[in-house]
């Protein structure tokens, strides 16, 4: 015959002890996606390309001497014509590198060079100027003296005598001299167009006097020969 207690009385049967084996739920399985994968390590790879390719592209470059504004043939280059501008490298490109950009002011341009233009050693020239047996004459033309259009440096010209105050051109005087133009500019005082011609230098003497009168017209020839 068993016997109770007053505590057993009291509290009760005892609690039994979860069972931790059964209770606990497992972690969930993770569901692989291959297509995902797949795509991570593609948009990986693209990442590393273009990365290498920016690298490539910012350390293959080199800075070199261009035209800021449009350079016309015979015209003296200054400071304010060129810039330095960074390029990609390449072969088939011959620039002139920035270290040259001291050497190319007060050059004389040897061609047309448009605005954005790359400079290379064919675009001045060294040679003085005039050269030997030339002279370079500068004439004072209104605009009816001179075309409508502009005039650059290697422009052939010709300026034509024209008929004094008495109508008549003067006695024994060339009908016209063949020139090169050299470059021009505007008085801004009297607003005439001086245009600096380079001739034989026989004729210099000869064209500065009847230039000096005002009695000249300048035409523009074709510079094809």
């Amino acid at each position: 015959m068993s016997t109770t207690t007053r505590e057993d009385r009291r509290t009760g049967p005892r609690p039994t002890a979860p069972d931790t084996a059964t209770s606990i739920t497992p972690p969930p399985k993770l569901r692989r996606r291959p297509a995902l994968v797949v795509a991570a390590v593609i948009v990986t790879a693209l990442g590393c390309l273009l990365g290498a390719w920016a690298w490539s592209a910012t350390t293959n470059t080199q800075e070199v001497l261009a035209a800021r504004d449009t350079i016309h043939r015979g015209e003296v280059i200054e400071a304010e014509d060129i810039q330095r501008i960074r390029i990609s490298g390449d072969p088939a490109l011959s620039p002139l590198p920035a270290s040259a950009y001291e050497d190319i002011i007060g050059q004389r341009a040897a061609l047309d060079i448009s605005a954005g233009g790359l400079l290379t050693n064919e675009s001045t020239a060294d040679e003085p100027l005039p050269p030997q047996g030339q002279s370079i004459v500068g004439i004072s033309l209104t605009p009816a003296q001179v075309p409508g259009m502009p005039l650059y440096g290697g422009d052939k010209v010709r300026i034509i005598v024209t008929p004094g105050d008495n109508g008549e051109a003067p006695a024994n005087a060339p009908p016209f001299t063949v020139a090169e133009v050299v470059g021009t500019y505007v008085d801004e005082t009297t607003g005439n167009t001086v245009v600096n011609v380079l001739v034989p230098y026989p004729d210099a003497g000869v064209l500065a006097a009847r230039a000096a009168t005002g009695n000249v017209a300048l035409v523009l020839d074709s510079g094809a020969e």
